[in-house]
């Protein structure tokens, strides 16, 4: 099995041993992203803000190997509060993907002063 990372100056930069995304098996695999802007590294404070910058955060990694959120066929998602944000969250989300949607994993999780966290799985294309 090879392995390749994907590494991008458009998305918050690794705090610690991972790569951004890695590319193995037909598919890139990202980190879990969260609502830093990579230029200044701020977060907004509401969920629906925290979403979008997540999702831009990942769309330019995925941009590196030439792929769009229409490629991603897995997420998977955290939230720090999740019964008080899923709503906000999924209506967000929703605007960044199209029929087929990807399958999704939402849980409630403990997350470092953000309320939202998203990693996916894209296929390459061929």
């Amino acid at each position: 099995m090879t392995k390749q990372a994907i590494h991008t100056d458009q998305a918050p930069q690794p705090r610690g041993a991972y790569s951004q995304g890695v590319v193995s098996g037909g598919f890139l695999f990202t980190s879990g992203f969260g609502p830093h802007d990579p230029r200044t590294g701020e977060t907004s404070a509401s969920v629906g803000a925290q979403t979008a910058q997540a999702l831009r955060n990942i769309q330019a990694v995925l941009a590196e190997r030439g792929l769009t959120l229409h490629d991603v066929v897995r997420t998977t998602v955290h939230l720090h509060h999740l019964k008080h944000d899923f709503d906000e969250f999924d209506a967000v989300y929703s605007e960044f993907f199209s029929d087929p949607m990807p399958v999704r994993t939402t849980v409630g999780s403990e997350l470092m002063d953000v309320l939202v966290t998203i990693d996916v799985v894209a296929g390459l294309r061929e």
